[in-house]
């Protein structure tokens, strides 16, 4: 009786040991967590549809998580080693608008079903800016582009198949955003498309409604994004790409923007609409703004100036279309 008393302990142990060694060997095959250099990582992977990846991931840059959204092209497989044209969607201010703006408002899933290219939206706050705040020098999060031009580009590149021939598109706050990214990384988008966006930060009255903008969203520390438009002018400029239009040199740029007036797509009478023709006003004066400044510099660019259109989604989707055969192009397909 003694003897069978330690025998029961023995053989369980034994089985516990046995499994332990083989659990490496079950996990060999599984795919790695695709994870950036600094140590960001996706936490949950939602699969919404066949096409459609909801990631969260934990953010350093952002001091939380943040999400991205990506739509699979056909006969992509996850982990199979295959890389992929990527295309970056972003996504335009205020709190109503995110990850899953460009998948809600246009037809974007729809249209891109037959492209060969993974197409990439990330989150960018309610007015992150697509840039690192200055939070008066301490830096610190939140850090968008951190998140999006080392995160997000790490770990779709590690772990979703986005392969190194890029293009990107914004609208509105996304559309200064596009350019932004192009022209602090020269070179990383072969195609760049800016729908109705002040890109010019520093153009009269812009920096001004900047400022408003990040207090109506919360954020009413003036100065926190970039410091002060006039006292600490050099840190706008680093942050303007009308500055820097030289480091357009060699992309394939695609500009549009309407003029304001009720359009086609708008629907009449609705108090929408006289907002977004405040907007696209404002819009268009600056997007003229920063045209001929590539002009200057003898930069090419597709420029599409639509006439009749407030700024919304519909006018979004049907510039998106058009732009489509440049940034396809641009990502070599």
């Amino acid at each position: 009786m003694i003897r069978s008393r330690h025998r029961t302990p023995i053989r369980a142990l034994v089985v516990v040991l046995l499994a332990s060694a083989l659990l490496p060997a079950a996990g060999a095959n599984a795919a790695p967590v695709a994870t950036a250099d600094d140590g960001a990582k996706v936490v949950k992977e939602t699969r919404i549809d066949d096409r459609t990846l909801d990631l969260e991931i934990s953010s350093p840059a952002l001091g939380t998580t943040g999400m991205v959204r990506i739509l699979t092209p056909q006969g992509w497989s996850k982990g199979d080693g295959r890389s992929w044209p990527v295309l970056y969607l972003l996504h335009g201010c205020c709190a109503a608008e995110d990850y899953q703006s460009w998948t809600k408002f246009t037809d974007v899933e729809q249209f891109t079903a037959d492209k060969p290219a993974l197409v990439v939206m990330p989150t960018g706050g309610k007015i992150g800016m697509y840039s690192d705040w200055w939070n008066y020098g301490l830096f610190g999060s939140p850090s968008w582009e951190k998140f999006h031009m080392t995160e997000v580009k790490q770990i779709v590149e590690r772990g979703y198949g986005a392969g190194d021939k890029r293009a990107i598109a914004g609208l509105s706050m996304g559309a200064y955003g596009a350019m932004e990214y192009a022209t602090r990384y020269p070179g990383t988008f072969g195609a760049v498309a800016a729908y109705s966006g002040a890109i010019d930060v520093q153009a009269p009255g812009i920096p001004e409604v900047t400022q408003l903008n990040m207090i109506a969203q919360g954020f009413f520390i003036w100065g926190v994004l970039w410091g002060d438009p006039w006292s600490q002018r050099p840190r706008w400029e680093d942050h303007n790409p009308a500055t820097k239009v030289d480091k357009l040199r060699g992309a394939k740029l695609y500009i549009s923007c309407g003029n304001g007036q009720e359009g086609p797509l708008d629907d009449p009478g609705s108090p929408a609409v006289q907002v977004g023709a405040l907007l696209e006003g404002t819009a268009l004066s600056n997007t003229q703004g920063f045209v001929d400044k590539l002009k200057q510099q003898n930069i090419p660019a597709t420029v599409d100036f639509y006439g009749a259109g407030t700024h919304s989604w519909p006018y979004w989707q049907f510039t998106f279309h058009r732009s489509w055969p440049i940034l396809a192009s641009g990502m070599g397909i």
